[in-house]
């Protein structure tokens, strides 16, 4: 039966891919599961204009945040968190900690997949920190203080 996804389903295709799969998988699993329909030449004008509309708002979504990168520069983001008397934090600050905190004290919204931090934050002070999105690139500060 051919069907066409409608999410990326793994060891079988890719979202919006037109696909031959066993009759059985196709009406037992990935239709009633909202996977996929059934290849037809309505679904597949639907799914032409459903393309249309993600490439739009993927672009859109890109130069938001290629605007919002750019207004990073400069910005200081404070956080704190538990430390020992030497300064050194008993859990880490990872990136997906750091994007509430930059919305909140900013007002930008970015992903965490365009913070560029090889590895958690430990040590209370100030760290640069940079975000990237295709090839703009930019620097924010983040400052660690100690909770009390």
């Amino acid at each position: 039966m051919k069907v066409i996804l409608l999410k990326d389903v793994a060891k079988v295709g890719k979202k919006y891919e037109v696909k031959e799969v066993a009759n059985g998988f196709a009406t037992n699993s990935l239709i009633p599961r909202g996977l996929a329909v059934t290849a037809n030449d309505s679904a597949l004008r639907r799914i032409e204009d459903m393309k249309k509309n993600d490439t739009v708002r993927k672009e859109v979504r890109e130069d938001l945040l290629l605007k919002n990168i750019k207004d990073l520069e400069g910005v200081v983001v404070e956080i704190s968190g538990k430390a020992s008397e030497k300064g050194h934090l008993f859990a880490g600050i990872h990136k997906e900690e750091l994007i509430p905190a930059v919305k909140e004290q900013s007002g930008l919204d970015i992903d965490a997949e365009h913070i560029v931090l090889t590895e958690p934050l430990k040590e209370v002070g100030e760290h640069n920190v940079a975000a990237k999105v295709g090839d703009v690139e930019t620097h924010f500060t983040v400052k660690i203080s100690e909770e009390k």
